[in-house]
């Protein structure tokens, strides 16, 4: 494939609320779309979106933003949905996924109402954050008002001590907890392995990437991996992860990196792709004030894929976040 032209488009998108990191609050989204011509005039897009509270670096997002959009070209020229060209199966056009609320101490019971009956069957909640046993009893206060059918799926960003950690997972005991990431400052698998005997639901690794070798997908000490293809460098590294645990019979969850809506969408198809039958987290562009471009809908807790060939982005022809082309000195070629 011959590519004609490339242009990096660089934005800085205002949040409709704080986003919670390990670091503290995020109100902005900064990154850039790269856009790749090719010679037959199809055009390519891709997001690079650094953020090292996720664990992803300059590099490992432009290494993202890059191949998306040449796979991008590749699914449109084979007139598939990315997804499909990526996993080799029929498209897939729709996936469940979980409604992302923030941190517990701020979940009130309207809010679990709300998430089931716009159709949601997961709730994520932070955790972590505050002191163990205010969070707990947070924990068993929302349980007495749970709405039937919706579960929760906790992340504590690596906040605990093994002892917090044991506390936290034996107070879930016969609560509808639905998985809990990253329970551990210093998740070493035999903890992890010791924590995940003791709990009812899948503990999942995240950040924890350096956990994943052989070692790891031989002998899990978790249920869960999720997955943020932004970190791992692209799409295809991180079909070929998912494709590993899963054959380790472990569970695969894709999550965006609270990309905009072009990177929202390659992280949908990559989950359309590799695990199309679970909860995802991937119900984050309602927290930008402005995007991209066209964002998937969510219709009853379901993320509406694009069926057209390849990424299936269209980006906002007048979109005052967006600033003027740059071109990168190594932007990519053919």
């Amino acid at each position: 494939m011959k590519i004609i032209g490339a242009d990096w488009l660089p934005y800085a998108l205002p949040l409709n609320r704080p986003w919670q990191t390990s670091r503290g609050e995020l109100n902005q989204r900064e990154g850039r779309l790269l856009r790749l011509q090719s010679a037959d005039g199809l055009t390519g897009w891709g997001d690079c979106a650094p953020l090292p509270e996720f664990g992803i670096s300059e590099t490992s997002a432009t290494a993202f933003a890059e191949e998306c959009a040449h796979l991008d070209l590749i699914a449109q020229q084979a007139e598939l949905p990315l997804n499909a060209w990526l996993s080799g199966e029929a498209p897939v056009s729709n996936l469940t996924v979980n409604r992302n609320f923030g941190p517990i101490l701020k979940c009130a019971p309207d809010a679990l109402a709300d998430a089931a009956e716009t159709g949601f069957s997961v709730l994520k909640l932070k955790v972590g954050i505050a002191p163990v046993n205010d969070e707990i009893a947070a924990l068993h206060q929302l349980a007495k008002s749970l709405p039937a059918g919706l579960r929760l799926r906790l992340d504590a960003n690596r906040a605990w001590n093994f002892a917090d950690a044991e506390n936290f997972v034996a107070a879930c005991a016969g609560l509808h907890i639905e998985g809990l990431e990253e329970p551990l400052a210093e998740p070493a698998p035999v903890l992890l392995q010791k924590l995940q005997s003791t709990a009812a639901f899948p503990l999942a690794i995240d950040e924890s990437i350096h956990l994943l070798d052989a070692h790891f997908f031989r002998h899990p000490p978790v249920r869960r991996i999720v997955i943020k293809p932004a970190r791992h460098g692209g799409l295809l590294a991180s079909v070929e992860l998912a494709l590993r645990a899963r054959a380790s019979g472990i569970e695969v969850i894709v999550t965006s990196s609270l990309e905009s809506a072009c990177g929202l969408l390659a992280c949908a198809h990559l989950a359309a792709a590799v695990a199309p039958d679970a909860v995802h987290g991937l119900a984050t562009a309602d927290w930008f004030a402005e995007d991209t471009g066209s964002k998937p809908a969510i219709v009853g807790g379901q993320l509406q894929l694009p069926t057209g060939p390849g990424l299936g982005f269209h980006a906002f022809k007048s979109q005052a976040s967006i600033l003027a082309p740059a071109t990168s000195p190594d932007a990519p070629a053919s």
